[in-house]
């Protein structure tokens, strides 16, 4: 039985390296897509569900007495405003003449 050349044996060793770390790059890469997936369900719960404090404590359902929280609203209700007038300004910018 003729042995195959030594680059063969060395060729085939790195052609199996390559693939066990593709496999592995790819297992890797499946995680990280899903951890991304997770992640952003994760801040939209977290969105939805400060979201929902906000209308409850603006409206008197809950009570939560904090400065912390006082200044958030403000801070929210000053950014509903901002965000209202650049809507008005961009409305108007759009409708002017070109």
């Amino acid at each position: 039985m003729q042995k195959q050349p030594q680059w063969k044996d060395r060729f085939t060793e790195i052609v199996q390296v390559c693939q066990e770390e593709l496999k592995r790059t790819t297992e890797i890469g499946k995680k990280m897509l899903s951890a991304s997936k997770t992640n952003t369900t994760l801040h939209e719960s977290y969105e939805e569900l400060g979201h929902l404090a906000f209308l409850a404590l603006e409206n008197g359902d809950l009570n939560w007495d904090s400065p912390r929280v006082k200044d958030l609203i403000n801070s929210i209700k000053s950014c509903e405003s901002d965000l209202e007038d650049i809507e008005k300004d961009v409305n108007d910018i759009k409708k002017s003449p070109k």
